[in-house]
């Protein structure tokens, strides 16, 4: 069975922003804020309603930020987010439905993963890159190391509990790819319309991810 799994990023960052867009028409000068700030990935979320209009705005408008669809936990959602232009997607876990519609639709997906036997599971369907989350709960910077022993050919992108604070601990582990995490975007920012304080997180984060 061979899937579009996500061997390397599509995108230069590696740090991912973990939007909650509340309003579609934040979602344009957002793209263009965490651009200005060296960041050209954003993974807006289906929490909201306005996730799939903001993902479908977004890939219209900014084709230069490579916006993929976050929170998929349905596998019909992955058709949906395929129809809004996410050039690719991520879950919070996996079911083999959700692998299976991701494989169908040749989309470029990333199972969240929280066991070792997860981990195997994934990568019997052929994905190469995987979310660890929360990954605070499921053992942060211990369980990855624990991990590249025995499963060493996958790679991680950790979500939940990951800050400016903890990241470049994070991105130097070998079998981390890059960390997601919503401190990019913070929804009192948003609100206001604050685009410049968002770049300037934008590139903070990027600055630390370079070392």
């Amino acid at each position: 069975m061979t899937s579009t799994a996500f061997t390397r990023p599509l995108f230069q960052s590696r740090v991912v922003p973990v939007i909650v867009i509340t309003d579609v028409s934040q979602a344009i000068p957002m793209a263009h804020a965490l651009l200005e700030g060296g960041i050209d990935v954003m993974e807006i979320t289906l929490r909201h309603a306005a996730g799939l209009p903001a993902i479908e705005a977004v890939a219209q408008a900014v084709p230069e930020m490579h916006v993929g669809a976050g929170t998929v936990t349905r596998a019909h959602e992955v058709a949906s987010v395929v129809s809004a232009g996410a050039s690719f997607a991520l879950s919070p876990g996996m079911t083999l439905d959700i692998l299976q519609a991701a494989i169908d639709q040749q989309l470029p997906f990333v199972p969240g993963t929280m066991t070792p036997s997860e981990v195997m599971v994934a990568r019997s369907m052929g994905f190469s890159l995987m979310k660890l989350f929360p990954a605070s709960q499921a053992g942060g910077l211990g369980m990855l190391k624990a991990m590249a022993g025995p499963l060493g050919d996958v790679q991680f992108c950790p979500t939940g509990g990951v800050s400016l604070d903890n990241m470049r601990d994070f991105l130097a582990l070998p079998n981390v790819a890059m960390v997601g995490g919503s401190w990019l975007t913070p929804a009192n920012l948003v609100e206001q319309g604050d685009w410049a304080g968002i770049t300037a997180l934008a590139k903070q984060a990027t600055a630390l991810a370079k070392g």
